[in-house]
């Protein structure tokens, strides 16, 4: 009975002394992490590789654990994910969440990232909870990482492969394959006359260079001139545009004395041509008759002498037949 009895009692001890440590050590782990904070994140994806423990990181620096992995009841095409992080982390507003690969073991963590300096924290609002947090905690908005953007567009990116495809196999087409022996042809000849022809190309190019040249000449004689024409201008041109306005404003002046003097003449010419006219008009037509009796007289004389101007005319003589 001895024997046995201090068995019980070593065994009592021994079980005693573990419990002890046992909660020392979960204690102390209590002392060391802190008080942590539970965070929900809904992810639209794929949650291949986390599980419940899995890691969670903050910038790269282990942070917390993944708590519980489900699908959502009131959307099944969402899955809740759970966590746990240490209560002095700074999940502040625009920090989100992703899912990273580990390596190439297959093992996944999530990411938190985009804490803002200043921000406020996520929290739970006091009014009308449920519209931020559905299931009691703080939710997490998340971010698609580089292997989910890659597996959401894999489906855009293999149609877009196939159509290319093809559209690579219309265009290599049997058909299309001559066109384009054809063209690379026609293009081998044209490079073989282009060498042939590359001395008569250079001498051309030499001419045009020359002619280039020449044309610079030619603009710079132009500009030359110009200035030239324009000194001309501005030395010579002035005094003969001064002369000029001199010579038509004294042409104006002897204009304006012609009109004065025909003003004053006007009522002397209507005189003249209402009056004077008349009695020359007469005159002229008494000197006409005057003119012709003396044609008149002076050819009587020279047929009948002089006496015919005093006595009457003699009368022929008559012969008896």
């Amino acid at each position: 009975m001895e024997t046995r009895s201090n068995h019980i009692l070593v065994g009592s001890v021994v079980l005693a002394l573990l419990a002890a440590v046992i909660i020392a050590a979960f204690w102390f782990s209590r002392l060391a992490g802190g008080d942590e904070k539970l965070y929900d994140i809904y992810f639209k994806q794929a949650v291949n590789g986390l599980a419940r423990g899995s890691n969670v990181s903050f910038s790269g620096v282990p942070s917390g654990q993944v708590k519980e992995i489900e699908l959502w009841k009131k959307d099944p095409s969402f899955v809740r994910v759970r966590i746990s992080v240490k209560d002095e982390l700074p999940v502040l507003q625009g920090t989100t969440a992703t899912i990273q690969g580990v390596g190439f073991t297959g093992v996944s963590e999530i990411q938190l990232d985009g804490a803002v300096k200043g921000a406020p924290p996520i929290t739970c609002p006091e009014t009308n909870p449920e519209s931020e947090c559905p299931d009691g905690v703080p939710v997490i908005p998340t971010r698609p990482g580089a292997l989910g953007e890659l597996l959401n567009n894999a489906p855009l990116v293999l149609e877009r492969l196939s159509t290319l495809t093809e559209r690579l196999t219309e265009l290599l087409s049997d058909r299309n394959q001559a066109s384009i022996a054809s063209i690379l042809e026609n293009v081998d000849k044209l490079t073989g006359s282009l060498a042939d022809r590359s001395p008569e190309i250079a001498a051309t190019l030499a001419e045009t260079r020359i002619a280039i040249q020449q044309a610079g000449k030619a603009a710079e004689e132009i500009s030359k001139l110009v200035g030239t024409t324009n000194d001309l201008m501005d030395k010579q041109g002035r005094p003969l545009v001064a002369d000029l306005q001199k010579t038509v404003q004294a042409a104006r002046q002897s204009m304006e004395s012609l009109d004065a003097a025909i003003a004053e003449a006007r009522p002397g010419l209507h005189d003249f041509s209402t009056r004077t006219m008349p009695e020359v008009d007469l005159l002229v037509r008494d000197l006409r008759t005057m003119s012709k009796s003396l044609s008149t007289v002076a050819e009587k004389i020279d047929q009948q002498g002089a006496g015919s101007l005093l006595g009457s005319p003699k009368l022929p003589d008559y012969e008896g037949k």
